[in-house]
């Protein structure tokens, strides 16, 4: 008898598998009985961008790498104070590059001379009020800020406008099946698959803008424009 029992036991585990792969393949294959079309439908939305991403640094230079290092430290010092007193949070300010380099003369027909060294220390920047950005970069160039790049404009969170995109791309992809149907004498029964190649925000490359400091005043304007947003779909539906 306990023989008999470990045996049903066996056979049972190995049953098992068997019935959970049938059921998986069940789930993934959908028959078409009628016909399958495939759209491809595009839904775009646009948007205008509320973040700029700015870099901006000091570049110093000194006969010894310590004063090199020390100036470019004492004016990154002013530039970050000026940037939290016009309302920068620290979570918006991030260290980008540090960087040293010696300086070299090469006289004719004579050894390289070490003649000094430059110190770059950047930071880039994400300003959330884009319109007001340039008068602050204008503050920072009056503080010692010698290399300005940029702007990257950006939206800080695209979802809702992605998720709108979506909307209007399954709308374009029914409507154009149903146009489909009608031109071939059938009807859209159901939709057999959906998937999203993905959601993309394309932004446009860094203009860039490199700023002296200098005693006159500057009026520097960024404009945000219009960012266009989009979703790509591909779309089965049978037909019948």
């Amino acid at each position: 008898m306990k023989y008999a029992l470990l045996a049903a036991l066996t056979l049972s585990a190995v049953a098992l598998p068997a019935v959970a792969d049938a059921q998986q393949t069940a789930t993934i294959t959908q028959s078409i009985a009628g016909s399958r079309l495939d759209i491809n439908a595009t839904g775009e939305v646009t948007r205008v961008p509320d973040i700029a991403i700015i870099t901006a640094g000091v570049v110093t230079r000194s006969t010894t790498a310590t004063g090199a290092l020390q100036d470019a430290a004492n004016r990154m010092q002013r530039v970050l104070t000026a940037l939290k007193g016009a309302g920068v949070e620290d979570r918006d300010i991030q260290t980008s590059t540090v960087s040293l380099n010696p300086e070299y003369r090469y006289p004719d027909n004579q050894a390289p001379q070490l003649v000094g060294y430059t110190a770059s220390n950047q930071l880039t920047i994400r300003f959330r009020d884009i319109r007001n950005s340039g008068k602050i970069l204008d503050a920072l160039v009056g503080q010692g800020a010698n290399q300005i790049n940029g702007p990257d404009l950006t939206i800080d969170k695209p979802e809702t406008a992605l998720d709108e995109a979506r909307a209007r791309a399954i709308a374009i992809g029914r409507a154009r099946a149903d146009l489909y149907a009608r031109s071939l004498g059938t009807r859209v029964v159901r939709v057999v698959s959906v998937s999203e190649s993905g959601g993309n925000y394309p932004v446009p490359p860094p203009r860039p803008m490199m700023m002296e400091a200098r005693a006159q005043a500057a009026d520097t304007k960024i404009e945000p424009g219009e960012q266009k947003l989009q979703v790509n779909l591909a779309m089965t539906f049978e037909l019948q």
